[in-house]
């Protein structure tokens, strides 16, 4: 009888638990013995631990990712009209916040080396949206996977066309550029602590850095309904997207190990790439950047034939992103650069990720490049 082989996490929260489990009870406790479950103490602890982390004047906590990404385009006014430019090989969430001010997403295609948006593309499309009739007003760089995007490339193109820069740092936070930690490229950055993240919480959880006093300021209100002096002053129009109180302990207790697993994170990386490199197209970083790993990603020939001999082995494997936004139902009626998404079509047919996670083992790891290798 064949020798059954214990499965394979994608990404192993429980390892973690085990290693921080005793410290994570207590600080849990804590908030349900002091009972400020909403925007208590642990909050403001939490942004000025994340601000001084990353080098960024201000961090103003949020709900989650997304509403991240949203409170800052209504912090600066994005409305009907505007267009702003995200990479077409994303999540939805990069264009859906764009939508949901009225403004236009116009998709722009991406490097196939480093996943992250093409700055010739951008260049163009900026030119084809004012030919339209749009007016320029952001871009939303992603920093796919775990590596920033180009900032300087992109920043430099921002600068001469007047326009804010966003930095999507859902899957980056953690990563360098030049020396420059994520969360201070750009005028805003945003950031997920969704579960999966390099950084996650037990729920929902985001962030936004600027070091722009008077959007911080807007920000705060912005995710209290826009409150003013008190909550029953609402001086704009906001939303309800605080940060509770229990995941900010969670994330506290997180961040004290974050740089150890970010520095095992580089460690499978690399292990991965000594490996798979003969057989795969392994992931490459720009020059300069680090990667917090948040996917490991492979381009292979043959996709169904990776999956399969791997599902075959326990190893569990998964596609972001399977289809382009500019293919996608609800969102190929906008706007795209001129000639399409080609690179972002292509990357969608032919990307797969395997396990990742600081808790990943030599072992388990030869067991998962055995079954890509065949």
């Amino acid at each position: 009888m064949a020798q059954q082989l214990n499965p394979i996490p994608f990404i192993d929260l429980e390892s973690q638990r085990k290693r921080i489990g005793e410290r994570m009870e207590s600080a849990i406790m804590r908030v349900v013995e002091h009972g400020g479950y909403i925007m208590g103490p642990e909050v403001r602890e939490l942004e000025q631990r994340l601000a001084e982390f990353t080098g960024a004047r201000f961090c103003i906590s949020c709900a989650n990712g997304t509403d991240a990404l949203g409170l800052v385009l209504m912090g600066w006014g994005i409305q009907p009209g505007d267009a702003v430019f995200v990479p077409a090989f994303t999540f939805v969430s990069t264009a859906e916040v764009v939508a949901w001010t009225g403004a236009t997403p116009v998709f722009v295609d991406v490097l196939e080396g480093s996943f992250n948006i093409d700055p010739d593309s951008l260049e163009a499309a900026i030119t084809a949206a004012e030919e339209q009739g749009l007016r320029p007003a952001a871009i939303i760089p992603v920093d796919l996977f775990g590596q920033p995007a180009d900032y300087p490339a992109v920043q430099a193109i921002a600068d001469k066309h007047q326009l804010q820069v966003l930095a999507d740092a859902a899957q980056s936070f953690g990563a360098t550029l030049h020396g420059q930690r994520v969360g201070t490229f750009g005028d805003a950055t945003s950031t997920s602590f969704f579960p999966a993240k390099p950084l996650g919480c037990y729920g929902d959880g985001g962030a936004i850095f600027t070091d722009d006093e008077a959007l911080a300021e807007q920000l705060h209100s912005l995710r209290v309904h826009g409150q003013g002096a008190n909550k029953y002053d609402n001086v704009r129009v906001g939303m309800n997207g605080r940060l509770d109180t229990m995941q900010a302990a969670v994330l506290l207790e997180k961040l004290d190990i974050f740089p150890e697993e970010i520095t095992a994170r580089q460690r499978i990386a690399e292990r991965y790439n000594e490996r798979l490199h003969h057989v795969a197209r392994v992931p490459e970083l720009i020059a300069g950047a680090t990667s917090v790993w948040a996917q490991y990603t492979l381009r292979v020939s043959d996709r169904a034939s990776v999956q399969t001999a791997c599902k075959a082995a326990g190893v569990p494997t998964a596609v972001y992103y399977p289809i382009a936004l500019s293919q996608q139902t609800g969102y190929r009626d906008f706007p795209c650069v001129p000639g399409g998404t080609p690179v972002s079509d292509q990357l969608a047919s032919v990307v797969v990720s395997l396990p990742m996670h600081p808790y990943l083992d030599e072992a388990t790891q030869d067991r998962i490049v055995a079954a890509v290798v065949g």
